[in-house]
């Protein structure tokens, strides 16, 4: 939210992504937007109090709580968070991962771990070669940009993987809330835009200027999750699992608050 002068004084963050919408609906001038990453040191640079930030943030540090409910999740593929690749997963040497990552980072690594492999990981640092590289991880908005145009690359869908691997949905960002923080008062309104978000699905669809109908309506109604039950606890715990196996933690037991 600005004041008069122009001063940014939003305590809540969010993502600039499409799958963001449903969970934000009417509440957007509460909020300041960022990538995954760029939440997360916000978080902990203590210059926003809750965000919709990537989970592996909320296990690895332990210092945020969970607003119980509401997540950014899959029970299958996702087609937001992908690994383009031209050469078969075993031979590949590196893979260069979207510096707006962090949860979906930590996944490609655990689930070449799964199968006893280890390439490389290097941040991706320019975009426009994505279309050059061996294999690259995308997020967000860029991998639907990527999956829904022309590309000659393989695709593993993190989530199809993910589903396949555990029989489990995946849990790849939720509202992280400071504590100390009138946590109160903050929920109600993050309730409030998702409440908003569900009524008016149809209107988010129809509205988003990018892709087609089709696309807009398999992503919103039957890819992405919103919700974060019992299956979905599940499976972030079976993450934070995984996560210690193969060396990715601290990994702490998440919080939940109504």
């Amino acid at each position: 939210m600005m004041d008069k002068a122009g001063n940014d004084h939003s305590r809540i963050g969010s993502v600039p992504y499409l799958n963001a919408l449903p969970l934000t609906r009417g509440i957007e001038s509460e909020l300041r937007f960022g990538t995954p990453a760029r939440l997360a040191a916000w978080l902990r640079d203590n210059k926003i109090d809750a965000a919709l930030v990537s989970v592996v943030e909320v296990l690895q540090t332990g210092q945020y709580d969970l607003l119980d409910g509401i997540a950014l999740a899959s029970d299958g593929p996702v087609l937001s968070v992908l690994l383009a690749h031209r050469v078969p997963l075993d031979q590949l040497n590196v893979v260069y991962l979207d510096p707006a990552s962090l949860t979906s980072a930590s996944l490609v690594r655990l689930l070449f771990a799964e199968r006893g492999l280890c390439p490389e990981m290097r941040i991706l640092s320019d975009y426009r070669l994505t279309a050059d590289l061996e294999a690259v991880l995308l997020i967000g908005n860029r991998a639907l940009d990527f999956v829904y145009g022309p590309h000659t690359h393989s695709v593993l869908d993190l989530g199809e993987a993910w589903r396949e691997l555990t029989g489990l949905p995946f849990v790849y960002a939720g509202w992280a809330l400071r504590r100390g923080i009138d946590q109160h008062r903050v929920s109600n309104l993050l309730r409030q835009g998702y409440a908003n978000g569900m009524a008016n699905l149809d209107r988010i669809i129809a509205e988003y200027p990018r892709y087609d109908a089709a696309f807009r309506e398999r992503y919103l109604r039957r890819c992405m999750k919103f919700e974060l039950g019992d299956a979905e606890k599940a499976g972030l715990a079976r993450f934070g699992e995984l996560l210690i196996k193969h060396g990715l933690g601290p990994v702490h037991q998440p919080r939940f608050v109504d």
